[in-house]
């Protein structure tokens, strides 16, 4: 099945978006889709061979799921490669537009037990909460 790859201008310098991304006191702040749901724990080790785990859930903790892997590579400021612990892979590619702003290109396979729209709407939607919680810091 053909990778989803959502994408995102942020007006913010490359660095600034790198860190606040891969950075777990910042994680927890906009990983998840809407005010329903938050992201409680966020544990990184970022390195090559390091593990992430974030764990998703509604507030009301009537439903949640970690989201779990290992980084396989880094490329300091242009992409990280990841593979989820159900195998499926993931990659996350900065790209510098100017000083102060950053493209953000996800490309991720998709899991077959939710539609591929609902999949990229529900990424998309993480990226975007992403993108203002960096430009408002």
């Amino acid at each position: 099945m053909e990778p989803i790859t959502i994408n995102i201008t942020i007006l913010k310098p490359i660095r600034q978006v790198w860190d606040y991304f891969y950075d777990a006191k910042h994680i927890v702040k906009w990983n998840f889709t809407t005010t329903n749901w938050h992201c409680p724990k966020g544990f990184i080790d970022f390195r090559e061979g390091g593990r992430f785990d974030y764990r998703l859930e509604y507030k009301d903790k009537s439903f949640g799921y970690n989201f779990s892997g290992v980084i396989d590579e880094i490329k300091e400021l242009e992409y990280v490669k990841s593979h989820m612990d159900d195998g499926r892979k993931i990659e996350v590619i900065f790209r510098k537009i100017d000083e102060n702003a950053t493209e953000v290109i996800q490309v991720f396979e998709a899991e077959e037990q939710y539609s591929r729209e609902m999949q990229r709407t529900g990424w998309y939607a993480i990226l975007d909460r992403f993108h203002k919680y960096v430009e408002k810091h």
